[in-house]
């Protein structure tokens, strides 16, 4: 079996095993505590460019269904495991991770201690580094001074696309892909929303012009400060329609009512974050993938309201904003692996819209 490494910016090298394509890949290394969701997770927009280091120690045990695919193709930099299935079992497996991320020329590394892995990064952050085959040591600067560019601009489709649900269409939405996962569309399908997938750069006025009953803000990578046009547009769109932000649309929508976001240590990623609604003081298990949050003191100087917080550490989770009929979550109510327990949200969007009408 071929060798890999794996540079880390603070000089540590690890040697493992090859597994998928061979090749160099440099990216931000992150963890995911996931435990299922194997396609999902590889192909999240969420995860572009990123090295993910996957907790649970088997990875692939029941191999690849492309139907539970979140995007066409793989979208991480690279895949770091303790252990990788050769021989998946399940009646749904078209092919094993393995060949799957050798069609999408995808690198690999297994065989490492993932869970000291994962205990440095949470000790000391989020850092880069380079998975490798090649015996040529990466340039420790130039690491260091890596950034994921136009993350957006690379997950979001480029010409609009109308989905029509299989009922009754009942409400038309503007979903604005800034690297949407495609349950968000399904989650909206499923309640008789037609649904208009618009690129990232597309004008206000030109979905406000349109004639639909709501619009979505999706999911997708990187930092949200670095799209100032979606942000603008963003601040056209309030208090025109109902508006629901997931994840990167939900920081985006802060930024645009004036509130300020952050670079969290290690970010949350994973499908067992408690969340507590601190209306209801329901406590609900989520699926979430971002490295940046919302500053929730930042939210008194905005007509935002913090309706969700993160049990475990306060940090923000979603916000209500009354006065624009718009509200926002940072963790995933359509999972795509993990929990379903926020799923009502996407009904209280459609209740939104029954109200506007």
């Amino acid at each position: 079996m071929k060798k890999a490494y794996l540079y880390l910016e603070n000089g540590q090298v690890l040697e493992g095993q090859n597994f998928g394509a061979a090749g160099t890949a440099m990216g931000e290394l992150v963890f995911t505590t996931g435990m299922t969701g194997c396609v999902e997770s590889l192909t999240d927009p969420s995860y572009y460019g990123q090295l993910v280091v996957y907790t649970f120690p088997q990875f692939g045990n029941y191999g690849i269904c492309r139907a539970d695919s979140e995007s066409p193709k793989v979208q991480m930099g690279g895949v770091v495991v303790r252990e990788y299935c050769e021989a998946p079992s399940n009646f749904r497996c078209d092919l094993s991770v393995d060949a799957f991320l050798r069609e999408q020329g995808v690198v690999g590394i297994a065989g490492l201690d993932t869970r000291m892995l994962t205990q440095q990064l949470r000790d000391k952050g989020v850092m880069n580094a380079v998975i490798t085959t090649e015996t040529d040591k990466p340039d420790l600067e130039a690491l260091k001074a890596f950034r994921i560019q136009q993350s957006v601009e690379n997950t979001s489709v480029q010409q609009p696309e109308v989905r029509i649900p299989e009922g009754e269409t009942l409400f038309s939405v503007a979903l604005m892909d800034y690297g949407a996962k495609e349950s968000i569309a399904a989650s909206l399908l499923a309640r008789g929303c037609q649904v208009t997938v618009y690129p990232h750069n597309t004008p206000a006025e030109t979905v406000l012009s349109a004639g639909h009953q709501g619009i979505m803000l999706s999911n997708g990578p990187g930092n949200p400060a670095d799209n100032p046009f979606c942000i603008q547009q963003i601040q056209k769109f309030f208090g025109k329609l109902p508006m629901f932000g997931i994840c990167l649309g939900h920081q985006m929508m802060a930024l645009a009512a004036g509130a300020k976001t952050v670079k969290m240590k290690f970010g949350h990623r994973g499908a067992n974050q408690p969340v507590i609604d601190l209306q209801t003081k329901e406590v609900s298990i989520t699926s979430q993938n971002h490295g940046y949050a919302v500053d929730k003191d930042s939210l008194s100087a905005t007509e935002g309201v913090l309706r969700f917080a993160n049990v475990n550490d306060g940090s923000c989770e979603g916000v209500d904003y009354p006065a624009y009929q718009a509200f926002s979550l940072q963790f995933h109510p359509e999972a795509h692996g993990g929990p379903l327990d926020c799923l009502n949200a996407f009904d209280r969007f459609t209740d939104m819209m029954k109200e506007g009408r």
